[in-house]
């Protein structure tokens, strides 16, 4: 790999990729594009900027990539009702695509012959980001350093940052952080005290979101209108996703509503343990399943569950540039023309409850029919019996040969 002259690297800043940068400089000796996406971590992305110029970096590319993220990652991703082992939903996976298609639109741009991501040897992210990069533009040469450095834990890494001047955050009494995650949908932690499963996380670690105890005392109503599957209103304001995103996670973080403290399984064969905050998505997905209760078929609805966990299974292992993917995506958007209407939501202490739901035109729910009272000859409940006994033949058939 002596021969790379020019490297994109996807660079936040932190810790990692601020060590990554130098050791790219000292190792590969080749010329440094830096590439920052602002995705709503909600933290400056300018002192980025700040770090790379004084490493000498010449071509630093920083750029908002909040509205593409939710528009295109993040709403086809709820269309899914993704969850990955039935409770993540997926915030770090989502991201990677994105980064991964910008590092290389830059790569093309800059005329850099590879690229480079922060993530480690023992993680998802590496599969995610390489898998884009491939996907996209075959002949890419990848640089990990995480899979060929000495650099082996966070210790290493702040040592080798404080030899070289290299400003990093640190905790107090000088341990490393968290190793953290945060984008427009989540906020992740991993590493410290969360490597015992047993130990319950520090309240201190919580960024987003309130302690559900702490919580308002009183519930606090959200209405969201839907079309074709997407929020377009909140509380009848209209809004682009990104700004969507960013009023429920004010919503949901102040009601406590979002934490999730899981042990998964990674795509390296390895389990880990993590803490999300995704307070928007909670929403989101409440939502989103209340408003398709009404306008979905029975069978279609059916099938979208039992592809759900496939279809999460590939972002969550790096697959979103897959052509399974596409194809799934395709038929899961085919679903959603009739998903129009509105879902009325309760938050209050960390809980998110259906409070009402309306689809004007494209609702299955017949009053007529499901009505408990005289329903007018609507339904005949005498065809039930065929039903029933039709449905019932094949057990009838080997109770009987068990009795003989």
């Amino acid at each position: 790999m002596s021969d790379i002259k020019k490297v994109v690297l996807a660079y936040s800043g932190g810790l990692d990729t601020s060590v990554i940068l130098k050791w790219l400089q000292d190792v590969y000796a080749c010329e440094i594009v830096t590439f920052t996406a602002d995705i709503g971590q909600g933290e400056e992305v300018e002192p980025a900027r700040e770090k790379a110029q004084r490493l000498g970096v010449r071509e630093i590319y920083i750029d908002d990539l909040k509205e593409e993220f939710a528009r295109d990652f993040v709403y086809p991703m709820f269309r899914a009702n993704a969850l990955y082992e039935g409770e993540y939903l997926l915030g770090t996976s989502i991201a990677r695509p994105l980064i991964a298609k910008r590092q290389i639109e830059i790569a093309r741009e800059t005329g850099a012959d590879a690229v480079a991501h922060g993530a480690t040897g023992k993680g998802n992210d590496q599969v995610r980001f390489e898998l884009g990069y491939y996907a996209l533009k075959p002949d890419i040469r990848v640089v990990a350093p995480w899979r060929e450095w000495d650099l082996t834990s966070r210790e290493r890494l702040i040592a080798y940052a404080d030899r070289h001047g290299i400003p990093v955050e640190k905790k107090k009494g000088g341990g490393s952080p968290y190793s953290m995650d945060a984008n427009l949908l989540h906020i992740s932690y991993e590493g410290g005290i969360l490597e015992n499963p047993a130990a319950e996380p520090e309240e201190t670690m919580w960024r987003w979101t309130t302690a559900p105890e702490q919580a308002p005392d009183s519930a606090e109503y959200v209405e969201l209108r839907y079309a074709g599957g997407d929020i377009v209103a909140v509380n009848g304001t209209p809004m682009t996703p990104a700004r969507v995103l960013t009023e429920l996670n004010r919503l949901g973080a102040r009601h406590g509503v979002g934490r999730l403290d899981i042990v998964e399984n990674r795509y390296v064969g390895m389990k880990s343990r993590g803490c999300y905050e995704t307070p928007g998505g909670t929403i989101m997905l409440k939502a989103h399943r209340a408003i398709e209760s009404l306008t979905l078929d029975r069978e279609v609805a059916h099938l979208k569950d039992e592809l759900m966990a496939r279809y999460a299974s590939l972002i969550y292992n790096g697959y979103w540039w897959s052509p399974e993917r596409r194809m799934l995506q395709q038929m899961i958007d085919a679903s959603q023309a009739t998903v129009n209407g509105w879902v009325r939501l309760k938050l209050y202490k960390g809980n998110v409850s259906v409070a009402g739901r309306d689809s004007e035109g494209d609702s299955l729910f017949d009053p007529a029919i499901a009505t408990f009272e005289e329903d007018q000859g609507a339904y005949n409940q005498a065809d039930a019996a065929g039903f029933i006994k039709l449905n019932a033949l094949r057990m009838r058939i080997a109770a009987r040969r068990r009795t003989r």
